[in-house]
């Protein structure tokens, strides 16, 4: 809650949602086509709170509503299910479905379908956390470039709070095999949860280098680094606190994602893409020629990010 929220705080992830649109709008569309399905079960992994946590479930159901139209279909029943981490605010999201389903009752064809269903999925999502071929769709974004825990025999990563330019061979190595554990062990877990023919649309944070310490990875997290550095030098906090923290957090290159999807085996790849996003989508249209708000606007994302983890 309050102005440092993250669900006051999350313009720049709602942007690249949609961005994405077309991709999300061609693989439902694939699946509804192929399928025709009565009910649609639809997982939207790391949904988070605020905003955000409905807005691509309005855009799915838009997309197979204006299908059944077209059709002259019946609506299908819609199953939701929203996942993120226990700790996450998921009454703030239930208390918006009210206003979410009259929303979806003015949009749906009619029928005997047409119903919708929402349920929280409080787990990781790095291990099972719905039924054996429950879901035609799965969609995940601005989540998976978290990874389920920091990496083991990254003690030696002094100074840093997360892999950066200075750290060593080791930490970089511990960090990318976390990585490749990780996204496997997640697209094992979905292979079984979605039907044969089921469709996975994922977002992450990349890169396009192919040094996972390059700026484009790490730069703001080496920002972060030096405000806590300056703060045991003037006694704030302990140097022990700060050595002991790293961030479980790791951006993969293209053709790292290509190689895991690969070499898992579950899932065929339809499309691969990598797009840049300013920071200035964190700041309203009001503020994108105001470089102080704009500013203040990006120190509160990653404010919203980082101080629960701090």
């Amino acid at each position: 809650m309050g102005e440092a929220s993250y669900a006051n705080n999350s313009l720049l992830q709602q942007k690249v949602i949609s961005l994405t649109k077309p991709i999300r709008d061609e693989a439902i569309t694939c699946i509804y086509k192929e399928r025709l399905p009565q009910s649609l079960a639809i997982a939207d992994l790391g949904c988070s709170s605020g905003p955000n946590s409905l807005f691509t479930t309005c855009e799915l159901i838009e997309t197979v509503e204006t299908l059944c139209r077209e059709k002259t279909h019946e609506s299908p029943e819609y199953i939701i299910f929203l996942n993120d981490l226990p700790g996450n605010d998921f009454n703030s999201i239930f208390k918006s479905v009210e206003y979410f389903k009259q929303k979806f009752s003015s949009q749906v064809v009619g029928g005997v379908g047409g119903q919708c269903y929402i349920t929280g999925v409080p787990s990781s999502f790095y291990g099972r956390i719905l039924p054996t071929s429950s879901l035609h769709f799965v969609h995940s974004s601005y989540s998976l470039h978290w990874l389920s825990q920091v990496p083991k025999g990254v003690e030696k990563n002094k100074g840093n709070i997360c892999m950066a330019r200075t750290s060593p061979l080791n930490v970089r190595e511990a960090y990318y095999h976390q990585f490749q554990k990780d996204f496997s062990m997640f697209l094992k877990c979905r292979a079984t949860e979605l039907i044969k023919g089921g469709r996975l649309v994922l977002t992450l944070m990349g890169r396009n280098s192919c040094d996972p310490s390059s700026n484009e990875s790490c730069y703001i997290w080496e920002l972060l680094a030096e405000t806590l550095n300056d703060m045991v030098l003037e006694g704030i906090i302990k140097e022990d606190k700060l050595v002991s923290f790293n961030i479980p957090f790791y951006t993969p290159s293209p053709s790292e994602l290509k190689v895991e999807i690969e070499n898992e085996g579950s899932f065929t790849l339809n499309h691969l893409e990598v797009f840049e996003v300013s920071w200035k989508a964190a700041c309203g249209d009001e503020e994108l020629n105001d470089n102080n708000n704009c500013g203040y606007r990006v120190g509160q994302l990653m404010r919203a990010v980082a101080e629960p983890l701090l």
